[in-house]
């Protein structure tokens, strides 16, 4: 499969469940709004999303699917990849279990760990309750993570990258039917309780979508007596790594989460908003390639291809600047207006909206750094190095800690994204450096030049939003319609502009399009 066609398929699905949870987040902050509660709710559903990235997307994902793709293709096939899939979920289950049980019994202590100071009484309680409740998802979400990585062993990405969709079309049931439930005398508090359950209830949902997909691919899920067998152990060695490097970003995460809660109720309401809007493009392009370039990138390395490896590594930069840095600009120079006429409504007055805007338009300077970690690491992890990510990710990690300590205090909210974006940017300078140093991956000339091209196309795009953003003010805050036009009007003209001005300046070219579509392998 080609780069652009895995790229596609995986990034078509993403944009699916990206508008998704779009939707989802819009009916969220117009049911439930930016308040005491909320942040409550959002705290504890970062936590065990923070551990599914930590153990399972990350860390599991860069170790497993090399080493099950190895085992498929090689001389014991099919057989040899059940019996290590097996191997691995005997032991991978039984550990969840015990740290879905241990955080269950600790999970007050987390909270007030990460809980403004001195705590508050009231959403204190709803925080823990909230966390208990959805923390058992991190356990199913692991195990549709094993299945995914089986599957796009064999280029079978689509049941994968759709997964996510079904919780989001569950939650914005569910969302709905408490908007109508409030209408009848339910509680805030209540309503959140209801999605709160729904969040592992979609889970359950998720894993059997995944499973069903497994045995349609033909592979055999079974479970063993836990045992450590030698390539059990390799994975673990591989993985542990990964995980710490991982770690270091969610512990970013949760420090985000600790810096946030010391403001004004409603802060971390405002990051996960914006953070909504900034995830759209970096799902799309940069998991999606990620996902996509990694089992090509480890088969040229595997087999010395060094040629090949390059050219898959400048491919994927290429296309997801080509991508990203529009997004970027776009969501800068328009992020209070998107804000408006996405979440403002309801219990999310013009007030909310403009912390939000203010905050996305911060934190989408780091949007092409975001992206570009996503691209460089899975060069890395081709080579069973995840040590390296590791340090680059604690170096962000500190950067990310001493500029909260600096910025928070004057620029609030703000600050908080500003100090990520640092920290994303210092990544990317570390991974790339050691690429080069050890001579991995030199990014060729022309490339450097096409990205300047891409800029100044991006800079275009960007003055044509800024004078047209002011034509549609009318539009932000009115109907569903209204708002549809100004958004699809700014979508439109940005595309427009961008595009053509990159075609003009040589920014992208229809042969580099064409090699980009042809079999990377």
């Amino acid at each position: 499969m080609s780069l652009l066609k895995s790229v596609g398929t995986i990034g078509s699905l993403t944009l699916v469940s990206r508008i998704a949870g779009m939707a989802r987040e819009m009916i969220f902050s117009r049911v439930l709004g930016a308040n005491a509660v909320t942040d409550a709710w959002f705290q504890a559903f970062i936590i065990p999303n923070v551990f599914r990235r930590l153990f399972a997307e990350g860390a599991f994902s860069a170790a497993f699917v090399p080493m099950f793709s190895k085992r498929l293709h090689g001389e014991g096939g099919i057989e040899e990849a059940r019996s290590f899939s097996a191997d691995v979920l005997s032991v991978f289950l039984p550990v969840l279990i015990a740290l879905v049980a241990l955080f269950e019994l600790i999970m007050p202590g987390v909270i007030w760990l990460l809980a403004e100071k001195p705590v508050d009484p009231e959403t204190f309680p709803l925080a823990v309750d909230f966390a208990r409740i959805m923390f058992p998802y991190i356990l199913l979400v692991s195990l549709v993570t094993l299945f995914t990585g089986m599957l796009n062993s064999v280029s079978r990405f689509a049941p994968g990258a759709s997964f996510p969709i079904i919780l989001n079309v569950i939650l914005i049931a569910v969302l709905l039917i408490g908007e109508r439930w409030m209408a009848t005398g339910a509680s805030l508090e209540q309503v959140a309780y209801g999605i709160a359950w729904t969040v592992t209830g979609a889970g359950v949902m998720q894993l059997a979508w995944l499973y069903y997909w497994v045995r349609v691919e033909g592979f055999e899920v079974r479970m063993r007596w836990p045992r450590i067998t030698p390539e059990v152990k390799r994975l673990s060695i591989i993985a542990l790594p990964a995980a710490i490097g991982g770690g270091a970003y969610q512990i970013n995460t949760l420090v985000q989460l600790y810096f946030l809660n010391q403001l004004e109720s409603g802060s971390v309401s405002y990051m996960n908003y914006a953070d909504r809007l900034n995830q759209l493009p970096l799902g799309i392009i940069g998991i999606a390639l990620s996902t996509a370039i990694l089992p090509t990138l480890s088969k040229f390395v595997g087999s010395d291809n060094r040629e090949g490896a390059e050219q898959i590594q400048s491919d994927a930069i290429e296309l997801s600047m080509l991508l990203t840095l529009p997004a970027a600009v776009a969501l800068a120079i328009c992020a209070e207006p998107f804000v408006i006429m996405i979440f403002q409504g309801g219990r999310f007055d013009l007030a909310d909206a403009a912390m939000t805007g203010a905050v996305l338009a911060a934190l989408v300077m780091g949007l092409p750094a975001y992206v570009m970690v996503k691209v460089l690491v899975p060069n890395f992890y081709a080579r069973a190095d995840t040590k390296t990510p590791v340090y680059a990710a604690f170096t962000s990690l500190t950067v990310f800690v001493i500029f909260n300590i600096v910025f928070v205090a004057q620029l609030g909210v703000v600050g908080v994204a500003m100090a990520s974006v640092i920290g994303a940017w210092l990544n990317v300078g570390y991974l790339y450096v050691v690429l080069v140093s050890r001579d991995y991956y030199r990014m060729p000339l022309p490339l450097f030049g096409r990205i300047a091209r891409q800029l100044v196309a991006a800079a275009a795009m960007g003055a044509a939003l800024y004078y047209t953003r002011g034509l549609l003010t009318e539009f932000y805050s009115a109907g569903l319609f209204e708002r549809l036009f100004a958004l699809i009007a700014l979508v439109g003209a940005a595309m427009i502009v961008y595009f053509a001005a990159a075609f003009l300046l040589g920014a992208v070219d229809r042969e580099r399009i064409a090699r980009l579509t042809r079999k990377t392998a």
